[in-house]
């Protein structure tokens, strides 16, 4: 029986990811996908900006950035009654290119290093995929459907056949010490675990509740009849019918989805209705081709009850389902995977206690259900507003009432587009491995970010004097950051690092900016680059304490 340390069922974003964060640390692990490859249709189509930069972390922002729309595509929202007829609304945002420009002159809530990139999932994946293929202890198989598994109390074992097209059917078991669901909404891991879903769903909407016909397309024509500037995504309000068109590649493949209306389905709709939806969004009629089409329901705030049972871990939708605005289902669910892939490198090497095993899902849930309940917030603003069958219309009361749908949709935008807060400001401040320091975090606001070292959050960035991201001195695991003016002795620190057997990286950066950001003279950042705790020069016997809670001793 083959072994590995850990098994992945699922090579989305979250499995491929961890499958990253494990082959670098020098983890064997086997991922398991049913599908032939990586994902074909566009699926999610917004990467936020603390996920580029964990991928510049992992060393291949560049590349994601390089993928879906050419560099000087705009990527506005905006929002129209058809997209040949009025514009009601637009966030105006960077292209690909300005982006790497414009982010080193903002400050405040938007100092980063990295801004969103707009690009499909399917291209994602493929990078994701080509970097977890890279590390030699990584065995990435698809086309392998998992059957079922046997958690036993110090290992796994794992049972898993073929499953493409002319592979044998016999099924192979494999050992692991630790087996990952990453297999969906409908994760046959977390049904077997006996994991139930709670939270909110068939929730009804006009638009992004219920229903949505997904259609993704090939159309050189589309962009001849709109006669507005360019955007990225295409949002329509009406009262016949609600769709969002997103580009894929900036010249002629879109994703097109569309609400259907109660009572109506589309399990046998083809090229007719395809058609007919088209039309609806675009107030003409647009030759197109159809690369792929599909169903699937909106309307969920769904999160499991527990994220782990014994050797087992969800992540991603097995771990929580969203109604996709804000594009928060596919950002958590990266995170997710960032979380606790450090956690199983520790633990697997000997580094750490099972028991840091725990904090993935104490620190992972509260977030789940605080990012479902932002994503039901900007579908209720978004989905919710209702418009009167003659809002179309030339006259005055009609030319008011999209007046008004205006100021709705240019605040909604800025409310779900615009999300610094959402985006940075995920915390563990409940976490038993955070070291509390008596300040106070932050309030959380969606579209508001205060950049704060108060242990449990994101470590505030900071563009150096040479050019360099603050976050790029960091190292692979720890990293203790001191901008105390006066010279300071590590030898301590590196000590109490080196009894746990853990890789620190001690920097010293006297900056003021660095001080004002951080307060504190001394702050410890954990591998997913979340501060630990911070605080005045401890002795070697107070750092290893530290450390023990910091790995869940």
């Amino acid at each position: 029986m083959t072994e590995y340390d850990v098994i992945i069922a699922g090579g989305g974003p979250s499995g491929l990811i961890l499958a990253c964060e494990l082959g670098r640390k020098g983890i064997s692990c086997l991922l398991l996908d049913m599908k032939p490859s990586t994902a074909f249709n566009p699926q999610a189509n917004a990467t936020q900006a603390r996920t580029m930069e964990h991928y510049r972390r992992l060393g291949f922002a560049h590349e994601i950035r390089a993928l879906g729309l050419p560099s000087d595509h705009p990527t506005d929202i905006a929002y129209f009654t058809r997209l040949s007829a009025y514009e009601l609304a637009r966030l105006s945002l960077p292209t690909a290119e300005q982006a790497v420009k414009k982010i080193k002159e903002l400050k405040g809530s938007w100092s980063a290093a990295e801004l969103p990139h707009r690009v499909s999932q399917k291209f994602v994946e493929t990078v994701l995929k080509k970097h977890a293929s890279s590390h030699p202890l990584n065995d990435i198989r698809f086309s392998w459907k998992v059957q079922g598994f046997e958690n036993q109390a110090d290992h796994v074992i794992v049972h898993a056949a073929p499953c493409g097209e002319g592979a044998p059917q016999e099924a192979q078991s494999f050992k692991c010490k630790y087996l990952i669901g990453a297999d969906g909404p409908r994760s046959s891991i977390r049904h077997q675990l006996g994991i139930s879903y709670t939270g909110e769903t068939g929730v009804k909407r006009s638009y992004m509740g219920g229903e949505m016909f997904a259609v993704y397309l090939r159309s050189s024509e589309i962009y001849k009849h709109i006669p507005h500037p360019r955007a990225w995504m295409y949002v329509t309000v009406n009262n016949q019918r609600r769709c969002f068109l997103a580009s894929v590649d900036g010249h002629e493949q879109f994703a097109f989805h569309s609400a259907l209306h109660e009572g109506e389905s589309a399990e046998n709709w083809g090229l007719d209705e395809v058609k007919m939806r088209l039309k609806e969004l675009m107030g003409c009629d647009v030759p197109f081709e159809v690369l792929s089409m599909q169903s699937w329901i909106a309307g969920h705030s769904l999160v499991a009850e527990h994220f782990s049972k014994n050797r087992v871990f969800l992540m991603g939708d097995a771990a929580h389902l969203f109604t996709p605005t804000g594009g928060l289902g596919y950002n958590t669910a990266v995170e997710d995977a960032v979380n606790l892939g450090w956690k199983l490198s520790h633990v697997i090497k000997g580094l750490a206690p099972p028991t840091l095993l725990d904090s993935y899902e104490l620190e992972r849930r509260p977030l789940a259900l605080r990012n479902t309940t932002y994503a039901r917030q900007f579908a209720d603003s978004v989905g919710l507003y209702p418009v009167s069958d003659d809002f179309e219309l030339e006259t005055a009361e009609a030319q008011e009432e999209r007046a008004r749908a205006s100021v709705h949709f240019n605040a909604h935008v800025r409310l779900e587009f615009n999300i610094p807060g959402v985006t940075f400001g995920g915390r563990y401040d409940q976490s038993p491995i955070i070291i509390k320091d008596g300040s106070k975090a932050p309030p959380d606001e969606a579209n508001n970010y205060e950049p704060s070292a108060c242990p449990g959050g994101r470590p505030p960035h900071v563009w150096l004097e040479n050019g360099q991201s603050l976050y790029d001195t960091f190292g692979p695991e720890w990293t203790l950051l001191c901008n105390q003016s006066d010279e300071i002795d590590f030898s301590a620190w590196r000590a109490g690092a080196k009894s746990k057997g853990i890789e620190l990286e001690c920097l010293h950066l006297p900056l003021k900016e660095v001080q004002d950001l951080y307060v504190q003279p001394l702050c410890l950042i954990r591998p997913d680059q979340i501060v630990g705790w911070r605080g005045q020069n401890p002795t070697q016997a107070q750092i290893e304490a530290l450390f023990d809670q910091l790995l869940g001793a």
